[in-house]
């Protein structure tokens, strides 16, 4: 069983998936994804449909405190091998005095499961050890940007024997970012779009399933902007802008200002001139995500990179109506990027 440690979502759910269940899980953080994968395939496979009625309860941290929790983990199954006992938005709970008595002798006949959201449980409270010691604790965390393009593949790869080039996986996780819930609901639908007979993922297919241009997307923008393309920059910025189905030109900031920030720290990569080197020293997965860093610090000085970055908090501030009464979003847009390339 995996332990405090050692758990991830993926040891986790293969002793999930072998049978294998804890009496407790913490799960916590802000990514809520995998807390819900988790809480579901418990509360979906632990018990037999018809075992469900009296052996599983699902509660709220807001309606419960931790002594009425540890009161029905206590009560033993009815006509059934286990329990269930669920506490979704376990972040509301007060005070975890009642839980921390229940750990020191948890009920082997139950599996209590506190879902923990937007935030862990302070280590130093004793209901993580004592949870650990018994069962599991897993915390959950975002993703990075540049693991995006990964978790697309591996996804891809397991829940639709699909495979996708880099360029497309980019594309996909720029124009959605980190929200997995939503990331994963489009990958399903592109899974089910394929043939049998043709399961690769290209930038034609993402747009027409999607609705993500493939030559007019955050991907393509920084990439024209690391090789300092005047012209292609600003089609993309003029195309977000009279595109609002696009996301419009809000989603292209977030993707310049992670782009010039990991640009600053490339500089200072022990060996900046290798692309291995600088994937690595920016914890990028692969090499090829290194090439737009590659690009970029050939065109850019470090001075200037400082500049842009100041520039692009100070144009995403007025995008949310901070010191501008009335300069359109797009206008703002088409002076972040002058300012980059010249």
């Amino acid at each position: 069983m995996a332990d405090k440690s050692t758990a991830t979502f993926d040891t986790i759910m293969r002793d999930l998936r072998a049978g294998k269940y804890a009496p407790v899980y913490v799960l916590m953080g802000d990514e809520s994804y995998y807390i819900d994968k988790i809480s579901d395939f418990i509360a979906e496979n632990a018990l037999a449909p018809e075992e469900r009625d009296f052996n599983q309860t699902v509660v709220f941290g807001a309606d419960v405190t931790a002594s009425r929790v540890a009161d029905m983990a206590k009560r033993y199954p009815m006509m059934a091998e286990r329990q269930v006992v669920v506490v979704k938005e376990a972040q509301n709970i007060k005070n975890w005095d009642g839980l921390e008595k229940y750990l020191d002798n948890p009920q082997p006949t139950t599996v209590l499961v506190l879902c923990h959201k937007n935030g862990t449980i302070d280590g130093r409270k004793k209901i993580v050890g004592k949870a650990a010691a018994v069962g599991v604790v897993f915390e959950s965390r975002k993703k990075k940007e540049s693991e995006l393009p990964v978790f697309i593949e591996h996804y891809l790869k397991v829940n639709g024997n699909a495979t996708i080039d880099n360029k497309s996986a980019f594309i996909i996780a720029g124009h959605i970012g980190a929200d997995l819930s939503r990331l994963t609901g489009e990958l399903d639908k592109l899974i089910i779009s394929l043939p049998e007979n043709d399961r690769r993922v290209t930038p034609e297919i993402i747009e027409g399933r999607i609705g993500v241009s493939k030559d007019f997307n955050a991907y393509e923008l920084r990439s024209a902007v690391a090789a300092k393309d005047v012209k292609k920059a600003n089609l993309i910025v003029r195309y977000f802008d009279k595109n609002p189905k696009s996301g419009g030109v809000f989603v292209l900031i977030p993707t310049l200002f992670s782009y010039f920030q990991n640009l600053m720290i490339a500089y200072y990569a022990p060996n900046r001139m290798n692309e291995n080197d600088v994937a690595k020293w920016l914890d990028l997965r692969t090499s090829w995500q290194a090439r737009d860093y590659m690009t970029g610090m050939r065109n850019y000085s470090g001075v200037k990179v400082m500049q842009i970055i100041s520039k692009i908090r100070e144009i995403d501030a007025k995008s949310k109506g901070l010191d501008n009464p009335n300069t359109p979003v797009g206008e703002l847009m088409r002076e972040l990027v002058f300012f980059i390339l010249h």
